[in-house]
């Protein structure tokens, strides 16, 4: 069975090609052609003998997800991609064009074990987790797709990427590679709803990828309602390991919280997080829902503009730094899971 040459390191391929008799630099042609060129083909490689290009062809398989759907922002270019990988599954990746950078949300997993109340990827259940050649080849086969250079990468889409720490890890360190994607770690996030032990490990693994954690409430009776993974690792938990992180790395923690209307969106829920994160240096970024069916008895709403600017506002007020985020995407199905939930809907109809 041929083996998918994206879910290699450049290390283990020197050694995969040495077995063929390939010298080292036929990697970095092949890398070349991949990262730079956008070349998937073996056969299209010129630069290699036809022999050369046989035997690889023989060995290996490029996987580049097949594109299902495309939506693209009439508002501000935002594009979001429905991917269908070798097995038929399917994930989603995101572009989103900034003044100075355009910045690639990719996923880990197919689906999400976390379930976290407010997300549609959640609500569709797990199914796997993506090997490092899936996760990079979402980056590649957008460039290719709007023929961009991406910039910077954020694991934000569907999954819980320190659920698949290893490939994760390793995806990472193929997008830094010089030979290949060559992004500087410092332009990478990787976001969590909070594994503490992963979180110390991602510390000391990869220092300098920064690192957010989606909390989403100051304390365990509401987290518990809305995170289900928080009876589990539960907030004081995870903000000892975000201090732990910060320590070992140095770097400056963001704290994703997404505010529900009448739930999480009081003065005390506020006044709470402020102390939680009281001398941590932590920035918090404020991000109104994007409605979902409601669950149980909390209706997954958009509070009020006025409850968003009070919230912000006693932030403030303890010099907590944060930002409400500015929405992209609103006009096209931006919010992670809509459009493979819309897929998967469609398919069983």
């Amino acid at each position: 069975m041929r083996k998918n040459l994206l879910d290699f390191s450049y290390e283990e391929l020197i050694e995969e090609f040495n077995k063929l008799g390939l010298e080292k630099f036929r990697v970095d042609q092949v890398w070349d052609w991949i990262y730079k060129k956008k070349v998937f083909s073996f056969s299209e490689m010129t630069n290699l003998s036809k022999e050369h290009r046989e035997a690889l062809s023989d060995r290996f398989l490029i996987n580049i997800p097949e594109l299902l759907d495309m939506q693209i922002s009439q508002i501000d270019k935002t594009t979001k991609f429905l991917w269908k990988l070798e097995d038929g599954n399917t994930i989603e990746s995101v572009l989103l064009f900034h003044p100075d950078r355009v910045t690639a949300c990719i996923s880990s997993q197919v689906g999400c074990p976390a379930k976290c109340a407010f997300c549609a990827t959640g609500q569709s259940g797990f199914v796997r987790n993506l090997s490092a050649g899936e996760i990079v080849a979402q980056v590649i086969a957008m460039e290719k797709e709007r023929r961009v250079n991406i910039g910077n990468v954020v694991y934000m889409g569907m999954g819980e990427p320190l659920l698949n720490y290893n490939e994760v890890v390793k995806s990472v360190k193929m997008l830094n590679h010089k030979k290949g994607k060559n992004m500087s770690m410092r332009r990478i996030s990787i976001s969590t709803v909070g594994i503490p032990e992963r979180i110390v490990q991602l510390g000391n693994d990869l220092p300098e990828v920064k690192l957010a954690i989606s909390l989403h409430a100051p304390t365990n009776f509401k987290r518990d309602m809305i995170v289900p993974m928080n009876k589990k690792y539960s907030v004081e938990e995870i903000i000892h390991a975000a201090k732990e992180y910060q320590r070992i790395t140095k770097n400056r923690v963001t704290f994703e919280y997404i505010l529900i209307r009448e739930f999480n969106d009081f003065v005390d829920d506020a006044e709470k997080l402020a102390e939680l994160l009281r001398g941590m240096g932590a920035y918090v970024n404020l991000i109104p829902i994007n409605p979902v069916p409601t669950i149980g008895e909390i209706k997954m709403e958009r509070p009020h503009h006025w409850a968003i600017e009070r919230f912000k506002e006693v932030l403030d007020k303890h010099n907590i730094e944060n930002e409400i985020r500015k929405e992209k995407g609103t006009d096209i199905d931006a919010a992670c899971g809509q459009l493979r939930r819309r897929h998967i809907d469609k398919k069983k109809a």
